[in-house]
């Protein structure tokens, strides 16, 4: 499985978004957009629950 967190391109984002400085963590999962953040650690911390539930499966 691949899962990979990265900020939001600027090119992506809302005028609006970008002149109040937002930043955005978009978490996506075998190229499938799963989950935007405000925080990078809280991307980060879904992109670890994927994983973990990803590894159960196939232990199963």
């Amino acid at each position: 499985m691949t899962v990979q967190v990265s900020e939001r391109d600027e090119s992506k984002m809302s005028h609006e978004g970008l002149a109040a400085g937002v930043r955005i963590w978009d978490v996506h999962q075998q190229g499938q957009l799963v989950g935007m953040f405000h925080q990078e650690h809280e991307a980060h911390q879904y992109r670890m629950e994927l994983e973990h539930l990803e590894n159960q499966r196939h232990t199963q």
